[in-house]
């Protein structure tokens, strides 16, 4: 069975607390009638501080589109070997061991992609598949894990490695005032993640069963407009209300696997913001503390894109210790409105007992 290996994160260097984030709101669009609503929302998103890839003056100016792409290349280069070394090392294999190389990152556009990069660049296999996502933002971290367990149910004992690269700073939009830009200028962060899913044996969540849902009409609600200073992000009032019709979807994909979604032992939600993880507690009816690595991510990081699931569980691996046959639920949220879906079992080469 496609097994989920314990995934690596690494966030730049460089960090903005809430309160830098409300002082630079302050000075940058002083006197609109918008910004005391978004000061509030900013206040309560619960991120304490964030990782950006350059000095926040540099992240405050606009350099042009060719410029911040070409910033977003440079990174991205400079930053995944590092979490991709240590998460193959996490799932004890070698790049030459990898088969398929998905990469996910909706904040910065290469062709050829990344993959082509990497595999000419840290070992892999010249045979080696390339499965790149752009399109689904946060939600792609689910659905790179979801595609990673159907490759390898596909082809038996290939291995996957999964790579998001997640710049949303690059995205910041100075002249950009209105509330969900706001909103976003204080919530986003920058993280790069990889994860292996092992075909065959290693120690981590044994993947048994994926789902995708896309609540209808709702396509326009989280998306970008493409202008000529790049990536311009649109945040529909309504999203925050999403858990409501997005709960019984994963309630009835859990029954579906004779399991109830309000009793399993671990759960790795997309930390969109905390009425996401608020509700989707509520619409469970779980205590929002079995979200606590989501929390933590969300946090310490901010809302890292399609690297928070990948996060949330590498902080579940580190738990003093899991039981083997523990039951978990996997789930990404975005645009779409879609939602990436996973249930699994902790195992260790199919031996019963703890790790850490």
């Amino acid at each position: 069975m496609p097994r989920l290996c314990k995934p690596a994160m690494n966030a730049p260097e460089h960090v903005i607390t809430v309160e830098e984030t409300l002082d630079f709101a302050e000075r940058a669009h002083a006197g609109k009638p918008q910004l005391a609503l978004a000061l509030r929302l900013i206040r309560n998103t619960g991120v304490r501080k964030r990782h950006i890839v350059q000095p926040i003056e540099k992240t405050l100016r606009h350099p042009g589109f060719a410029e911040r792409n070409r910033v977003y290349e440079v990174e991205s280069k400079k930053r995944t070997p590092q979490v991709i070394e240590q998460a193959l090392a996490n799932a004890e294999l070698r790049a030459r061991d990898i088969d398929a190389i998905i990469y996910v990152s909706c904040t910065g556009f290469m062709m050829p992609s990344l993959t082509a990069w990497l595999i000419n660049t840290l070992g892999f296999r010249s045979d080696t598949r390339q499965i790149p996502i752009a399109q689904l933002g946060c939600a792609a971290g689910g659905a790179a894990i979801n595609r990673a367990h159907d490759f390898c149910a596909a082809h038996p004992g290939s291995n996957v490695l999964v790579v998001s690269c997640e710049l949303c700073s690059l995205c910041y939009q100075p002249d950009a005032d209105d509330v969900g830009s706001l909103l976003s200028d204080g919530l986003f962060g920058d993280a790069v993640a990889a994860a292996v899913v092992r075909g065959e044996g290693g120690v981590g969540i044994d993947l048994e069963r994926n789902a995708s849902y896309l609540i209808p009409g709702t396509e326009d609600w989280i998306s970008y407009a493409v202008k000529d200073t790049g990536f311009h992000f649109q945040l529909d009032r309504r999203v925050p209300g999403t858990m409501e019709p997005l709960a019984p979807v994963l309630r009835e994909m859990a029954k579906d696997h004779s399991w109830d979604v309000g009793k399993l032992d671990f759960y790795l939600i997309h930390a969109g913001g905390p009425r996401i993880l608020d509700d989707l507690a509520k619409f469970l009816e779980v205590d929002r503390e079995v979200f606590r690595h989501s929390w933590s991510t969300l946090n310490e990081y901010g809302n890292i894109a399609s690297a928070v699931v990948l996060e949330a569980g590498r902080r579940l691996f580190e738990e003093d210790a899991q039981v083997a046959g523990a039951t978990g639920l996997i789930a990404g949220f975005g645009p779409g409105i879609t939602a990436e879906m996973a249930l699994g079992t902790w195992a260790a080469d199919g031996v019963p007992q703890t790790f850490a």
